[in-house]
């Protein structure tokens, strides 16, 4: 039997853009939707509406001056959230709760049963950090899911992977000395591509130190170097024995992205989510949410996400 997956599809989902012609635009949901039609995975997938997050939900990671300062700017939609990177604009408050919110359900109907796995587009926005927006990233809702999980769920060994090209630096800083947050992230080097970090040596500190596996992968890395790098992760995982796996599979890795400098094809997304999914039920009745990520070249973040929700509704 095929096993049951959601998908969060809904127009409040992808009102979390910077505008058309913004490397993350608004039309970002709409490519990778169009593709999974096409592919006839909307038959198979269990759609479900976009959810939206509370200010409780958001201070459970986010400051409350922070979330404070994103209310306001929203309110005025001038200026920026960071240094220059994420612009404020009308609604992006609420647009960003949305994400937080859709993750959240897709969480709550995974730890309810109502699916085995779950996947959401947009979503992913691993730079956020606890007191201020990075990288097009308001709000960490992968950090957010990880308080939620522990909180609301008395979960404590949860894995996050993340497959993005940049490294998911406001997951990893933000839980850098959780020796219960098992953290695995294939990205490209810092040294030539933002945000500067996630070298071999950052293993976790105190008494999370080796709980944390970060690989830096040279510029043009194909799939060729991406499988033995992912076999480290997946080893990693297995060894942490996780009891939910959060997997950021962000497709500006994908060969063509207009910012980054991987090179490889949707076979290493569909491989990290097939190998995922078999970790996942092995170690945790198969709790696995799959967020979207980056992923600025349309076609190719259609071609990926469509790989990891097919991968996801393979059978067990």
């Amino acid at each position: 039997m095929p096993t049951a997956v959601c998908v969060t599809i809904g127009e409040q989902l992808a009102r979390y853009g910077f505008g058309e012609g913004h490397p993350f635009g608004p039309d970002r949901l709409a490519a990778f939707w169009t593709e999974a039609q096409a592919q006839g995975l909307d038959r198979q997938l269990i759609q479900c509406l976009p959810g939206s997050a509370t200010r409780e939900q958001l201070e459970r990671f986010h400051t409350p001056e922070y979330v404070e300062r994103v209310i306001s700017q929203s309110a005025t939609g001038e200026g920026y959230l960071d240094c220059g990177d994420t612009p404020a604009f009308p609604g992006i408050y609420e647009a960003a709760c949305t994400v937080v919110g859709s993750v959240l359900d897709a969480v709550e109907r995974i730890m309810k049963a109502e699916c085995r796995h779950a996947f959401v587009p947009i979503a992913g926005l691993h730079h956020a950090r606890r007191d201020s927006a990075a990288g097009f990233c308001v709000f960490n809702d992968c950090g957010i899911a990880i308080e939620i999980l522990r909180l609301q769920y008395s979960l404590q060994r949860i894995a996050y992977v993340d497959i993005d090209a940049h490294h998911g630096d406001g997951v990893f800083y933000s839980f850098e000395e959780d020796a219960d947050l098992i953290f695995a992230d294939v990205h490209e080097d810092g040294r030539v591509l933002y945000p500067g970090t996630g070298a071999a040596e950052e293993t976790g500190k105190g008494r999370a130190r080796g709980t944390k596996l970060n690989i830096p992968m040279p510029p043009e890395s194909s799939d060729d170097l991406f499988y033995p790098a992912w076999q480290q992760v997946e080893d990693f995982v297995d060894r942490h024995c996780p009891q939910f796996i959060l997997f950021q599979c962000g497709a500006d890795s994908i060969a063509g992205d207009p910012i980054t400098h991987l090179r490889y094809t949707p076979a290493a997304h569909r491989h990290a989510a097939q190998r995922l999914k078999q970790l996942a039920e092995k170690h945790c009745q198969g709790r696995l949410l799959a967020m979207g990520g980056g992923g600025y070249n349309r076609d190719n973040l259609a071609r990926a996400w469509t790989a990891v929700a097919a991968a996801l509704l393979e059978p067990a």
